[in-house]
């Protein structure tokens, strides 16, 4: 009979991945702490404790409501408009266990498609769901812009993956402009199936596209594979 105290290496592995998607970004961070003092707080009350734009706010927001960590209810607004919404953090006795199992699973059913579809088919898939995140990511940033330069829309794409969790940053390099990421979504899953890593390319080729920005060839480096940085380049 196994002792209850033994720890299921794949669960915990899990679940920590499933804490550091969630709680790895700093202004997530503040977020959450805040919402645990705040009840009720609205995007604009948070984007001024954490000094980010209220669109910023709003990105975290979503990954912690659908991680199940944030839940909100539609505040009545004396002033014509939408009701705003107050969010507030979901007690953490009722999130752990059951989201870092359904975490569990999902890593689980992950791993075994990338296993079943072999190399060249995970790389391609992968590409193509980023491509495809990518241009609905652009079109929470506005309107098509034609006159957007490169430069700029790396600048805008680099915030906006941030705020989903990336820690990225825009770098200039002669011709060229970069988005460099600090922290990846996939956690360790992304080491033993360094195909995943092609989402992060396919994901700035759709940003670009959905922002309007000229065709360019989109190259990827990551430490998953070996390199020293996770870079993409436009």
């Amino acid at each position: 009979m196994p002792n209850e105290n033994e720890v299921d290496p794949a669960l915990f592995t899990a679940n920590l991945t499933s804490l550091t998607h969630s709680f790895g970004d700093n202004t997530r961070r503040k977020i959450y702490l805040y919402l645990l003092e705040k009840r009720g707080a609205t995007a604009t009350e948070m984007a001024l404790h954490c000094q980010v734009h209220a669109n910023v706010v709003r990105h975290h927001l979503e990954r912690l409501t659908e991680a199940g960590y944030v839940t909100f209810d539609n505040v009545r607004k004396t002033t014509v408009g939408r009701p705003a919404k107050g969010y507030r953090a979901v007690d953490a006795s009722l999130v752990m266990d059951g989201s870092m199992r359904r975490d569990a699973l999902l890593v689980a059913l992950l791993e075994m498609a990338l296993e079943r579809l072999g190399p060249e088919a995970s790389e391609s898939l992968a590409h193509d769901v980023g491509v495809e995140y990518g241009r609905t990511l652009a079109e929470s940033m506005g309107p098509v812009d034609s006159t957007r330069s490169l430069k700029t829309a790396m600048t805008s794409i680099a915030g906006l993956l941030t705020a989903h969790g990336f820690a990225a940053r825009a770098e200039e390099n002669d011709s060229h402009q970069s988005v460099v990421s600090e922290n990846c979504p996939f956690g360790s899953i992304a080491q033993h199936h360094p195909v995943l890593c092609a989402v992060d390319r396919g994901l700035i080729a759709g940003m670009l596209d959905g922002l309007g920005t000229e065709p360019t060839k989109v190259t990827l480096t990551s430490r998953a594979r070996g390199d020293d940085t996770c870079r993409v380049t436009a």
